[in-house]
């Protein structure tokens, strides 16, 4: 069973359509990379599976999670996907470690101990387990990014999503955000990645798809989108 099922997205601002009837699917395991121009649409759509913006016509369903902006099925939503911004939204007055814990303590009722542990396993996995104890201004953005991945990942989500997570970094710190993130595609994780990154696009997703004004041009596994791209609007995107 996919685990995102999109089916006639429509999503305005009043009179302005930002998102034209989209049908997508997300399959389990799978890592699907939504590229296109600022303005595409793609950041919109990558939100509306959250929950994070209301739709005016169609259906989502999101890891066996009908849509639905009534409080506690939202939460229930929630609870089973995790979402990485472009900025980290760390607690500055609390540690690594404590920004690790706060939600499975609050939301999934974790004790002192187990949330403890759980905060120390993730952080492993991003490669800060030593920085439990720091607070984030004593790290790097890329430092940052990986605890705010870490964050998410303690909720143990059936999906995660990444809306421009490295486009506030330099190359360098950009290259250990994506290596993190190549990790836990391997892991199995479905992932849906709003992204610049080409080359993360090329070697780590299953699948690309390619928006411009609100819909889908291209979509299918990198191999082919980037060799034989069916529309104008992806070649001039990829020649830029």
């Amino acid at each position: 069973m996919p685990v995102v099922k999109v089916k006639g997205l429509k999503k305005s601002y009043g009179d302005m359509v930002v998102l034209h009837a989209v049908d997508m699917e997300v399959a389990a395991g799978e890592v699907l990379v939504l590229l296109g121009r600022s303005g595409s649409g793609k950041s919109t759509l990558l939100r509306c599976l959250n929950g994070l913006e209301r739709i005016q016509a169609g259906t989502i369903e999101v890891v066996g999670h009908q849509m639905s902006y009534e409080p506690a099925p939202l939460r229930d939503l929630r609870r089973d996907v995790g979402i990485v911004f472009q900025q980290y939204n760390l607690f500055p007055h609390l540690t690594v470690g404590q920004n690790i814990m706060l939600a499975p303590k609050l939301v999934k009722k974790l004790g002192a101990g187990d949330a403890q542990a759980k905060a120390k396993e993730v952080l492993a996995k991003v490669g800060l387990l030593d920085k439990f104890d720091a607070y984030p201004e004593r790290l790097s953005g890329g430092q940052q990014q990986r605890v705010a991945i870490a964050r998410s990942l303690a909720m143990e989500p059936k999906l995660m999503l990444f809306d421009e997570v490295t486009s506030a970094l330099d190359p360098a710190l950009t290259g250990e955000v994506l290596a993190v993130m190549e990790n836990l595609a391997r892991s199995g994780m479905a992932m849906v990645v709003v992204t610049h990154e080409m080359s993360f696009a090329q070697k780590v997703a299953h699948r690309v798809i390619f928006m411009d004004g609100g819909r889908i041009l291209e979509n299918g596994p990198p191999k082919e989108v980037f060799v034989n791209p069916r529309s104008q609007e992806f070649r001039s995107f990829l020649s830029a």
